[in-house]
């Protein structure tokens, strides 16, 4: 893998890993794409999360920041956020444990994720409109901000984000739909679901790194290709968040379905059997 390679990895994973479009799915069609098929490549599509996952802490820094000093004085709403965040990420992280080989060994190939892209535009698709027909998004703004993420909600979502195993299903999609279901504002369900992508996508990185950090850093161009990869991820995973939100109120999920839809089958009809 040379350093060009890592660049457009790490860009990708930057573009797609907060937008409803599944970036490890984009990263396995990238790296089928470039050649790039064996355990290290792998490896490294999860490795360089660890971007956005800094880019999400930059980003979110002042409510972290807020959160912590919450925490220490043992203020309710942020022990309660605390509690859901843990809540939400438990399910996904037993799964990912249990069947991380069965994943990689079966999941990790551009059939299963254009099936993937395909179900979950067509469910994400149904969702949006069903949503925005019945003025989900109207009304009090009592759902609208993180104070109303309840145990029971983020326990839903937490069971949405088991879903985002499948590569092509989608983290964000598959947390920020879980948390619409469960009676969120969309802005509350995407704010939840970007803070929990830091222990998410965080653990991820951190189980990788220690299954098959070895062999990346040990390949001739591992340490280079990771910190550029890390380096791509980060700048562009800040700079998607702020227009992604923005976009997310006034418009919805409805277009990245379609964009999903159109992906997926374009992806099976040329993978290869």
């Amino acid at each position: 893998m040379t350093w060009l390679d890592a660049l457009l990895l790490g860009a990708l994973e930057g573009l797609t890993e907060f937008l409803p479009v599944s970036s490890t799915g984009h990263l396995i069609l990238l790296g089928a794409w470039l050649g790039q098929h064996d355990e290290v490549a792998k490896t490294l599509d999860v490795v360089i999360q660890l971007g956005a996952v800094v880019a999400v802490v930059v980003y979110y820094r002042a409510r972290l920041a807020t959160l912590a000093r919450g925490s220490l004085r043992r203020d309710p709403a942020s022990l309660r956020l605390l509690a859901a965040l843990a809540v939400a990420f438990t399910p996904a992280a037993l799964v990912g444990f249990l069947l991380h080989r069965t994943i990689k060994e079966h999941l990790f190939g551009p059939g299963p994720v254009g099936l993937a892209l395909i179900v979950g535009g067509v469910v994400m698709t149904g969702v949006d409109t069903w949503r925005r027909k019945n003025g989900a998004e109207t009304g009090e703004d009592d759902d609208a901000d993180l104070a109303s993420v309840t145990l029971g909600r983020a326990a839903v979502i937490g069971l949405f984000q088991c879903f985002a195993l499948w590569p092509g299903a989608s983290r964000s999609m598959t947390t920020i739909m879980g948390g619409q279901l469960a009676g969120l504002r969309t802005k509350a369900a995407a704010d939840f679901s970007f803070l929990l992508a830091i222990p998410t996508l965080g653990a991820a990185t951190v189980y990788d790194l220690a299954k098959g950090g070895a062999a990346l850093l040990a390949s001739p161009s591992g340490p280079l290709s990771l910190a550029v990869g890390l380096a791509a991820s980060f700048v562009v995973a800040w700079l998607v968040i702020a227009a992604f939100l923005r976009y997310l109120t006034r418009f919805g999920l409805a277009p990245f379905g379609v964009y999903r839809i159109a992906l997926g089958a374009l992806v099976l009809l040329f993978a290869r059997p």
